[in-house]
């Protein structure tokens, strides 16, 4: 089979409808939505853009399988997202195909994603039987305490375009796993994915309006009264923070359970008793992962003195050796950014940077032909009035920045109003356990450029959003708290 003819079938599998009550419809009116391969330009698929009126048929169908599914056995639930975990092991290349498609990120980093995203399904399937309360006596020895979880209700998710499979694995498992039913909302950019998904709960055995899916290119039109809708109890959106703190603001109005992972602007601090070349393999990792398309992904790189210009030197023979191509080329390690918008954006914040002073090391610019792409590129010296120092760069882009003492490292890393993840590198312990304290982010890593995993709370603070996805916590996202006393006779 051709790479062509391999393409076209795992595309041809994707079913384009909006998933709604258990069945494959139509959007209101035949309307219809392209899907763009960014390597190229061109439309791969046409599926239903979904209208006002389909979004609340789907938000319908969610509150009619509530109860039925939140009285199903935790054991029940847990084993259907096993069996889901099960299936996309086995087919976890056609799912890494479909991504790199879609969405452009290299295959290598696409098959990484279906481990990483499945991982949720798994994690959850095994929490699901472990959702648990509390039984006591009152201090005053006048009653039996009973301290009770139960399932939130019906949830509306939002997704972005950079993680087209984990991001609805994220969501989705633990809802599940809870006993919550779901619409979810997938980006324009890359819905294939998800639909994808969704064909496979349903192929091991999803319940019909458990999980409802509409694809739309009128995200706020369509989200706006599924949001207002009093039957609506939870809210979780991944993205920018300018649109989280616009849909908390038509949250607020239903007083909704809301998850918000938003923006970040990850400092990456460099010692000078750093092991260097650990430091190197994990800049590439933290900065140029998902072609720089990531919330985690580093965006300042704080550096000792006495070891920027090495680093820098290091990291800019690295990158002048990525191949840059389509994502399902060998040997490629930089696909193309999502659109044009987002390769003006980026080269915005590199030419600010370098008319401020900044010296350009590697790449810096647009890369001529078919397809969104832009350079991996690495600046040196970059001043402390660069856009790109308060920004998120959703890019492949390194900025270095150098200080002197370690209070000024952690000032400088915590000037942004957002708290994401943070990355240290420092053999010292002692200093280790000081940034764990001193750094204002929900997530660190120490020596390493990779912090996510299913079983850790995923999540920041400050701007960067509220809520947890993953581990022990993630879970009770979806739980309310009952308390009943019995009083003692």
């Amino acid at each position: 089979m051709t790479n062509a003819t391999l393409e076209a079938t795992v595309l041809d599998k994707v079913d384009g409808g909006l998933f709604i009550g258990g069945e494959w419809v139509g959007a209101e009116g035949g309307k219809t939505l392209a899907v763009v391969d960014p390597s190229t330009g061109e439309t791969i698929k046409e599926i239903a853009d979904a209208s006002v009126a389909d979004g609340i048929r789907a938000l319908d169908a969610a509150v009619a399988a509530q109860d039925a599914w939140a009285a199903t056995a935790p054991r029940e639930r847990g084993e259907l997202l096993r069996r889901a975990f099960d299936l996309l092991q086995e087919r976890k290349e056609e799912f890494a195909l479909l991504m790199t498609l879609e969405m452009g990120k290299p295959l290598a980093e696409a098959r990484g994603e279906v481990a990483y995203g499945g991982e949720f399904l798994r994690w959850f399937s095994e929490e699901a039987v472990r959702i648990s309360g509390r039984y006591g006596l009152n201090p005053e020895g006048t009653g039996r305490m009973i301290v009770s979880q139960r399932p939130v209700g019906p949830s509306f998710f939002i997704t972005p375009w950079n993680f087209p499979l984990a991001m609805a694995t994220r969501k989705i498992a633990p809802a599940l796993a809870a006993g919550c039913t779901v619409v979810i909302k997938p980006p324009a950019l890359t819905p294939l994915t998800t639909l994808a998904f969704v064909q496979l709960l349903e192929e091991v055995g999803l319940p019909a309006g458990v999980v409802n899916v509409i694809a739309t290119s009128t995200s706020s039109k369509v989200s706006g009264p599924i949001i207002a809708d009093p039957r609506l109890r939870k809210l979780s959106f991944t993205g920018s923070t300018e649109v989280g703190r616009s849909l908390m603001k038509e949250a607020v109005q239903g007083i909704l359970r809301t998850s918000m992972e938003l923006g970040g602007n990850a400092p990456f601090v460099i010692f000078d008793d750093a092991d260097l070349d650990r430091a190197v393999d994990g800049a590439m990792l933290a900065k140029f992962r998902n072609i720089g398309q990531a919330c985690t992904a580093a965006n300042r790189f704080i550096v000792h003195e006495s070891v920027a210009d090495e680093f820098g030197t290091r990291v800019a023979e690295r990158v002048r050796a990525m191949r840059v191509g389509r994502g399902t080329e060998d040997g490629v390690a930089i696909g193309p950014l999502i659109d044009a918008k987002a390769v003006a954006s980026t080269d915005e914040l590199v030419s600010d940077a370098v008319d401020k002073g900044a010296r350009l090391l590697a790449g810096g610019a647009p890369i001529d032909g078919a397809g969104t792409f832009y350079a991996p590129t690495v600046l040196g010296s970059v001043p402390a009035d660069a856009r790109l120092l308060r920004e998120e760069i959703f890019g492949p882009v390194l900025g270095i920045t150098t200080f002197s003492t370690e209070d000024e490292a952690v000032r400088l890393a915590n000037a942004t109003e957002y708290g994401l993840v943070s990355y240290v590198f420092t053999q010292d312990l002692a200093r280790g356990h000081r940034m764990i304290d001193r750094l204002a982010t929900g997530m660190m890593g120490l020596n390493t450029g990779l912090v996510s995993n299913a079983a850790a709370p995923f999540g920041g603070i400050k701007q960067s959003g509220i809520g947890r996805e993953g581990g022990l916590e993630g879970i009770h996202e979806y739980l309310d708290t009952k308390y009943t006393l019995i009083p003692v006779s």
